[in-house]
């Protein structure tokens, strides 16, 4: 019985390699809160998205308005926090950065509906923080 011929194997390894690499993508936060972003004429695309970390708020999804009920709730990645957490979270964010923590850009994506005051307290939370790059998600509007 002749040898198995394995001169291929390398190949065609990194060939399924490559392509489970380009076709699996990352883990996206998953939205514990409804978010119905505002609109907004001028807007500008944040150029280095490893520097950005989001802030959620908005009213908990279906699933979780039994527990949470149905108030606006702040979402930090995965679970939700109240407002004294969020001086936590970036200062934990910013050591992890290392270098580049002065760059750090907190974007709020907020539904349309949340109250001005829980914004405010947010924009506090991260003053404190030393976090003062903020910018707010938003959709292009199409017409005046």
């Amino acid at each position: 019985m002749p040898a198995l011929n394995t001169s291929s194997l390398p190949d065609i390894i990194f060939m399924l390699l490559f392509f489970f690499m380009s076709v699996t993508s990352m883990k996206e936060v998953t939205y514990k809160v409804i978010i119905q972003n505002p609109s907004a004429t001028e807007l500008t695309k944040l150029e280095k998205k490893s520097l950005v970390r989001y802030i959620y708020v908005g009213m908990p999804t279906k699933e979780f308005q039994k527990k949470y009920g149905a108030e606006t709730r702040i979402q930090l990645d995965d679970a939700f926090a109240e407002k004294k957490e969020i001086r936590d979270y970036v200062i934990k964010e910013m050591s992890a950065m290392g270098e580049e923590a002065n760059l750090l850009t907190m974007c709020i994506k907020a539904d349309k509906e949340t109250k001005m005051g829980v914004i405010a307290d947010i924009k506090q939370e991260l003053r404190y923080a030393q976090a003062l790059k903020i910018s707010y998600a938003a959709t292009q509007r199409t017409s005046y």
